[in-house]
């Protein structure tokens, strides 16, 4: 298997904001790291397909999901080491799994999907679509959001991950994303 794929062992509480497109995760994300005084782990998936966009006007391919996911779980692994006692996940490899059904025909890589499934999570943070879409280079499916949310918390149940769904503005998702926080980091 990928050792580069392989979550690290780490005393941190890992959190993962997870859903569709353009729901607000990564804008939450910093919000709580800085709120914790802690590491967050941005998208890798997000730079890696920005340059390949800038550089060649091309979009994410199946090819592209293995070296996007080694990103991620480099750029996790460092950063759970110097996490003070939560580490915010802007994204996993699950996330990943999810896009890669979506868009290829229900194939995900078998590699990425075995880590997927064994990497481990405290909360996952499932962000609703009632934010407004915003359009950039990446984002392609504004009308698909119901669709892929459901995409999204079917994984989470499929494969018994416990998540809770934020849904308000930016304030009500930061205070409920803050209590469940606060009562894992309780004794």
């Amino acid at each position: 298997m990928e050792e580069t794929l392989r979550q690290q062992p780490s005393d941190c509480i890992k959190v993962v904001l997870f859903g569709p497109e353009s729901t607000g995760k990564t804008t939450l994300s910093r919000q709580l790291a800085d709120h914790y005084n802690t590491e967050w782990v941005p998208e890798y998936g997000r730079e890696y397909l920005q340059k390949k966009w800038d550089l060649e006007q091309s979009v994410c391919q199946p090819v592209d999901l293995l070296p996007i996911a080694k990103g991620q779980m480099r750029l996790e692994n460092l950063l759970a080491q110097k996490a003070n006692r939560v580490l915010i996940c802007d994204t996993d490899l699950l996330e990943y799994k999810v896009y890669s059904e979506m868009y290829y025909a229900n194939t995900c890589n078998p590699i990425l999907e075995a880590h997927a499934l064994k990497n481990y999570y405290d909360l996952y943070f499932l962000t609703y679509i009632d934010t407004p879409w915003q359009a950039d280079d990446l984002r392609d499916r504004p009308n698909d959001r119901l669709l892929m949310f459901n995409a999204f918390e079917q994984t989470l149940k499929k494969y018994d991950r416990p998540y809770v769904v934020l849904k308000g503005d930016k304030t009500k998702r930061f205070k409920t994303a803050t209590q469940h926080i606060n009562n894992l980091l309780q004794p």
